[in-house]
């Protein structure tokens, strides 16, 4: 019974801690700007209704004691954010909120816990251009074309990669050796281009095994593990695939921390893209470098590629200055990894403020 009790209180303190720290992370706004920032919702019990003709929405709760946290937004206020994240939980909104939402340009975005998009809602309702869809679909046709599209996406996804590596970790020679990898891959892909797909795609992945090799042995930084135990292999990075898939090379369902939160800020990248390459008229099923799939936005798979490491260096900075407790994971019976959800809402707000392009051709 003391082990319990002293397990659900830290559980508390440290949903407290990351719930304090998500309420300083946003900076000072322009008061004629609109609120650029989203709205990260977590926990049970979250609710959206129309009164009076407002938004009015209550977040959700992740532990106890906690007091729940209202939001009441007008029409045209510029407090009312561009994106609203749910993030895991539970709850309930009427249609009311929804063609409130789509009246006022808002996008309601709902991430599981794995990370993963469940489903975009708001005014971004697919309307697509016809002139950029068929570009999408003659570049998917066309091999020469489809692979200079693909090219181009790799080259800056390794430059990227580069950025993230020499800012966010330290000299060492697997560091290196990977920024070397990059370079060499670059100068081939522009000098001596892939024949075809299957080529392009054995460099990206013999790249991509260099760079997260780069990552083994990134030590995370615990505190009072004897209170909180943590698994040996949550006390440094291993890979990015998870022990959880069993034999199976994947990164869904990450076993660790790490992995955890780049699943959860990949998610939030998702959105993002898929929000813009929708509201710039693409249809984000019709993938170039990604097979489309009927249940797949294999579009959006393709702008995510050169951005997915600037998300990596977001994350890689938060541990680095973060030393973290076991409270703030918990181990599923599979052996899935999942982040608290005052956690998570913080990491989603670190990958949202990462930089991006807009959806292109």
């Amino acid at each position: 019974m003391f082990d319990a009790e002293i397990e659900i209180d830290d559980w508390a303190t440290r949903n407290e801690h990351w719930r304090n720290l998500s309420t300083l992370a946003v900076g000072p706004r322009n008061r004629r700007a609109r609120r650029s920032e989203p709205l990260i919702l977590c926990g049970h019990g979250v609710s959206m209704r129309i009164d009076k003709g407002t938004l009015l929405i209550r977040d959700g709760l992740t532990h106890y004691p906690q007091e729940k946290s209202n939001f009441r937004f007008f029409r045209g206020d510029n407090s009312l954010p561009e994106r609203i994240i749910m993030v895991d939980g539970s709850g309930s909104l009427t249609f009311d909120v929804l063609s409130w939402l789509g009246e006022q340009g808002v996008a309601l975005i709902h991430v599981d816990w794995r990370g993963e998009v469940l489903s975009v809602m708001g005014n971004h309702g697919f309307a697509a251009d016809r002139q950029k869809v068929q570009w999408q679909m003659d570049t998917c046709a066309d091999p020469a074309r489809r692979l200079a599209f693909s090219n181009d996406l790799v080259v800056r996804k390794l430059e990227n990669s580069i950025v993230a590596l020499n800012s966010a970790l330290a000299v060492s020679p697997r560091r290196d050796a990977a920024i070397v990898k990059a370079h060499t891959a670059i100068n081939q892909i522009k000098f001596n281009p892939p024949a075809d797909m299957t080529c392009l795609r054995h460099i990206e992945a013999t790249s991509a095994r260099v760079y997260f090799g780069a990552w083994r042995g990134l030590e995370i930084r615990w505190k009072a593990t004897g209170r909180q135990p943590i698994p040996d292999r949550w006390r440094a990075f291993e890979t990015r695939t998870s022990i959880a898939n069993g034999l199976k090379d994947k990164n869904v369902n990450a076993s660790d921390p790490l992995n955890a939160m780049l699943n959860y800020a990949y998610g939030v990248l998702q959105c993002r893209l898929q929000i813009g390459a929708v509201a710039d008229g693409f249809d984000p099923t019709i993938g170039i470098m990604h097979h489309a799939r009927r249940d797949a936005a294999a579009y959006v798979f393709d702008l995510m590629e050169p951005e997915r490491p600037k998300v990596d260096a977001a994350i890689l900075a938060f541990v680095a200055a973060n030393t973290f407790s076991g409270a703030d994971f918990t181990i599923r019976e599979d052996g899935v990894c999942r982040l608290s959800p005052q956690l998570a809402r913080v990491v989603c707000a670190l990958a949202d403020a990462t930089p991006s392009v807009a959806a292109r051709h």
